[in-house]
């Protein structure tokens, strides 16, 4: 888990997903705009990084919970299909989205539209090969914690994954709650929404292009 590299692209990763106003600055700031106060915004910004963090929670302790019964190997088969497969659907269905909330929501609200957002991109997929990576060395830290002799057996490994899968799920949500905040009140106090009718960027594109390109790329590595 001592790899900086891997860090930095978790949270990145959590940086893109900020960025995409399908992700949650958009729709506080259109909270912040009904009511005319930068408060609304801020107050939107905690569950939809909430609801962000519980999609992808999911995903990780998923694949955590399937790592202990099946080896690496296949997984490491299995990791880039299911991202290519992803990536497709996602190409396939382009930006139409179904998912609705009242713009009168609260709390629970918008963290039950950020988890269904989030999943509905499969925004926890892209962490998988991250993970990948950080589950041995997060087995074999939890092994010299638990004192000299222990065996590697499955609750010390179960320990190590769930520590590894916990620190990805904080450190991508550190990362995504502070680009939505910047970006949200960037543009409720100064820009303006008038810059998405200026230069607007098709991240469900990018996402689907970064999803296959990474399946593509782990799948030649494997």
């Amino acid at each position: 888990m001592d790899d900086p590299w891997q860090w930095l692209a978790l949270a990145g990763l959590g940086a893109f997903h900020g960025v995409n106003p399908a992700m949650g600055w958009l729709f506080a700031v259109a909270l912040g705009l009904q009511e005319g106060r930068r408060g609304a915004v801020i107050r939107a910004l905690p569950p939809i990084a909430l609801g962000h963090a519980l999609s992808v929670l999911v995903v990780v302790a998923g694949f955590a919970i399937l790592q202990l019964v099946v080896t690496t190997a296949p997984l490491r088969l299995v990791t880039p299909a299911l991202l290519i497969g992803f990536g497709l659907y996602r190409l396939a269905r382009g930006y139409r989205h179904r998912l609705r909330v009242g713009m009168r929501t609260g709390f629970a609200g918008l963290t039950l539209w950020s988890f269904l957002m989030a999943s509905a991109h499969g925004a926890g997929l892209m962490i998988l090969p991250l993970l990948l990576g950080m589950l041995a060395p997060a087995q074999l830290m939890a092994l010299s914690l638990c004192g000299p002799g222990t065996e590697m057996t499955g609750p010390v490994a179960a320990l190590g994954s769930a520590a590894a899968g916990l620190a990805v799920v904080l450190v991508h949500m550190a990362a995504m709650l502070a680009v939505i905040a910047v970006i949200g009140l960037a543009v409720f106090e100064t820009v303006g929404l008038g810059i998405l009718r200026r230069g607007w960027v098709n991240f469900d594109l990018l996402w689907a292009g970064a999803l296959i390109g990474t399946g593509a790329g782990f799948l030649l590595l494997a």
